[in-house]
């Protein structure tokens, strides 16, 4: 093995597709894809996702959803929230795409395609708090008016209502599932009938069964990445899917030099604060450089012996999430050496 290589084990990503499914029945699951799977190659889970019965896919941008229509077939629901011009919604409309709007502009510009015998369909976004993006609450009745107003004229069909929330506290969603209510009370005072209504993802889908609604967006949980300072995965009922493995290049007394560095994806500021699964056990990340890192050797370490970045099989290996939580403990310590009275909420790489 030449490089670092990131195996994803899809049997284990069905199972967790299973359970995932179950924990947010009778909710349809929406399995998120941005980001390439979230790294872990969109085709290959796009394509185990059908055969495990998976319909709705969260795309996130146009490009994507592209990508996931040739992989998934025309049957397959695929919803994108940005698509920012005309020339993308055009585009989304021509893949038959869900499209997520969430401004006054981009309603305008799907609503000006009058006389297309393939009405787009959309989802209206209200912010419900987070303020990513969204209508805010009191624009909310103007602009469904104006949605219901444009699937009279046959231009759209309002096929759901979602937003997303901070899931900050239970208080704050709590806030934010208010609005979300209030919200499609005013979508039908309008005349719309939106068939799906999403507000949760990963963790408030597990966690508030009240939050489900018609559609659950679960990116995370399917992949077995758990929450940053949440329920372990064994908590959780599901499993990482991924584990990154590196070959060893060279064996030096004491040291064992990986072909894995920064220019891979591995933080510097992890050296000497991780671990690797090594054959002969944990070691200790000690350097990391562009193309190599460094660890402390084992007994009878050799050139082509293959070590865990993270992601092995046993509970104290590491995982995605912990060197994240690692990396997010670095940069949080350098802003209270640099300023003590920044807030906690923005120290660090939040």
């Amino acid at each position: 093995m030449t490089g670092s290589v990131l195996e994803v084990d899809l049997d284990r990503f069905a199972s967790n597709l299973a359970r995932v499914r179950a924990a947010v029945a009778p909710a349809e699951l929406m399995l998120v894809v941005k980001n390439d799977a979230y790294g872990h190659g969109v085709d290959a889970v796009v394509a185990r996702a059908r055969r495990e019965g998976v319909r709705w896919f969260g795309a996130f941008d146009l490009m994507t959803g592209a990508r996931v229509r040739t992989g998934a077939g025309g049957d397959a629901r695929i919803f994108v929230w940005i698509a920012d011009t005309p020339e993308q919604v055009a585009a989304a409309i021509d893949l038959d795409l869900d499209i997520g709007v969430g401004d006054r502009r981009l309603l305008d510009d799907v609503a000006a395609r009058r006389g297309d015998p393939r009405p787009a369909r959309v989802h209206l976004k209200i912010d419900t708090g987070l303020r990513r993006n969204g209508v805010r609450p009191e624009e909310w009745s103007e602009f469904v008016s104006v949605a219901a107003a444009a699937e009279r004229a046959g231009s759209l069909v309002v096929e759901g209502i979602w937003s997303h929330i901070a899931e900050a506290s239970d208080e704050d969603d709590d806030v934010a599932r208010s609005r979300f209510e209030q919200a499609l009370e005013a979508a039908e005072t309008a005349g719309l009938r939106p068939r799906w209504r999403h507000l949760a993802a990963s963790a408030a889908a597990f966690a508030r069964p009240e939050f489900r609604y018609d559609i659950a967006r679960v990116g995370a949980f399917c992949y077995g990445i758990r929450p940053a300072g949440g329920p372990d995965e064994a908590e959780l009922g599901v499993q990482p899917i991924a584990r990154w493995v590196a070959p060893v290049l060279e064996v030096a007394d004491d040291v064992v030099r990986l072909d894995v560095g920064s220019r891979d994806g591995l933080f510097s500021s992890l050296a000497s604060r991780a671990d690797v699964a090594t054959p002969g056990g944990s070691r200790r990340l000690l350097t990391v450089s562009g193309a190599t890192s460094e660890v402390a050797a084992w007994p009878g370490a050799a050139v082509g012996d293959r070590v865990v970045v993270y992601g092995g099989a046993g509970r104290d290996e590491e995982t995605a999430t912990s060197l994240a939580e690692t990396i997010d403990s670095i940069g949080e310590e350098v802003a209270v050496r640099v300023s003590p009275l920044v807030p906690r909420r923005y120290r660090g790489l939040r």
